[in-house]
């Protein structure tokens, strides 16, 4: 293990090291710190899960997670990626919410609560902003009393370009 992290170095000649790991940037580098705080352990795998989902924009289900580190780690498993995912998310790193088709995934770094829009003709996916998010949750709740937890929103329906009369 040791051998793994020293660089050999030869006149010209320099290999690197053979644990080939990209510093994490922020809010990832801490991780590893946070994790061993509550007792976790910092393993490669979970080290894989995190560099994956650091270079992730947007959503990613479990599964494509598994997927991707397991191209990077084969000895990634299932149950340490999902329980990575609900740590990360008790540290707000991710947040889970609920596809069109009702499965699972991950939203990476999320901002403000959002939902989503999905076109059931063409498949077509769009976030609904903060405000706009606020405003159907408000207009619910002056409505019926009832509090929506909008990120685990999903509005289904046809786009524009789908709903469009077909031109003559």
């Amino acid at each position: 293990m040791l051998l793994q992290r020293i660089a050999i170095s030869v006149g010209q000649h320099t290999l690197p090291p053979m644990n080939d790991r990209r510093p994490l940037s922020a809010p990832w580098d801490t991780v590893s710190q946070r994790l061993r705080d509550r007792g976790l352990r910092w393993t490669p795998q979970r080290q894989t899960v995190i560099e994956v989902l650091a270079e992730t924009d947007g959503h990613v289900s479990a599964a494509e997670l598994v997927d991707r580190c397991r191209t990077r780690d084969r000895s990634t498993i299932p149950s340490t990626v999902y329980r990575t995912l609900d740590v990360l998310e008790q540290l707000g790193l991710v947040r889970h919410g609920h596809g069109a088709d009702g499965h699972e995934e991950f939203h990476v770094l999320p901002g403000g609560d959002h939902g989503h829009l999905h076109c059931a003709v063409c498949g077509a996916s769009w976030e609904i902003g903060e405000q706009r998010a606020s405003e159907i949750a408000d207009a619910v709740r002056a409505a019926d009393g009832f509090e929506v937890e909008i990120g685990h929103v999903t509005l289904v329906g046809r786009c524009r370009a789908c709903a469009a009369p077909p031109s003559r």
